[in-house]
């Protein structure tokens, strides 16, 4: 058995634009619904949702035979939290709250095996090796992992050169609503100045020859960030897509 390819590190290497969408509901129905919709990439939060282990293990397998890459972002940046999602299958971890280049090194060490890094082995019970069934998997692995770390305080920004420059961090991505609130402007997100703030930390991000994320739900303001070179991008949740379609369709019926 062949190790399963990392097509979403592949596509942000040939600066090719990934749109995806966050999925909250920690529900594998949800998560496999979204999974056929034409999105690049899927986000299963662990960090504000009420995800565990064995729910994202659930979402993991539930959206395995669709032409989707499944990221998960854990609830902080832990080393154990990293090797177990890592072994449930993950190839892709969005790491909140990096604010300093030795927190995302210590992330970069998290996500490989030795030498390289300090990933405990444990591939006999891992899925992500399909329980030894993987060919080479040992020595395979670290070449699929993809670490990509949040950038969502006035400190990560002011350290964000560094933070993007180092090794083994493949994508830095912008967390308006946090910034928004670290920058005394908490819950405008779209205020000009973390807009300007986040322009120029993705020129940085690419300067240092790594992909930029972001989450924008506003069209206009998505397309912009995508224009600057934004090469992952969110651009829907579903709490947000059913509640706001539910209550549109409610108030359709309930007006006449």
């Amino acid at each position: 058995m062949q190790i399963p390819i990392n097509h979403f590190k592949n596509a942000m290497l040939a600066k090719q634009t990934q749109i995806g969408c966050w999925v909250g509901f920690a529900d594998a129905g949800v998560a496999e619904a979204l999974a056929p919709c034409g999105f690049d990439w899927l986000l299963l939060d662990a960090e504000h949702g009420p995800n565990t282990l064995r729910t994202v293990l659930d979402q993991l397998r539930a959206t395995a035979p669709y032409p989707v890459q499944t990221i998960v972002r854990p609830v902080e940046a832990n080393v154990a939290l990293v090797k177990q999602y890592l072994d449930i299958g993950a190839q892709t971890l969005l790491v909140p709250m990096i604010d300093t280049q030795e927190q995302a090194s210590l992330m970069v060490q998290a996500m490989r095996y030795a030498p390289e890094g300090i990933r405990g082995l444990g591939a006999a019970l891992a899925r992500a090796s399909r329980w030894n069934q993987v060919d080479n998997y040992l020595n395979l692995a670290n070449e699929q992992m993809c670490l990509l770390v949040q950038a969502e305080t006035a400190q990560a920004m002011h350290n964000l050169e560094a933070i993007a420059n180092t090794d083994g961090v493949d994508g830095v991505f912008f967390g308006p609503a946090d910034l928004s609130a670290s920058m005394g402007l908490r819950g405008q997100p779209n205020h000009p100045k973390v807009i300007e703030t986040i322009m120029r930390g993705i020129d940085i991000v690419k300067a240092a020859g790594k992909a930029p994320g972001i989450l924008a739900t506003d069209d206009k303001l998505a397309r912009q960030y995508i224009d600057a070179g934004t090469l992952f991008i969110a651009v829907g949740i579903d709490t947000s897509l059913l509640v706001k379609s539910a209550s549109a369709l409610a108030a359709q019926f309930k007006s006449t």
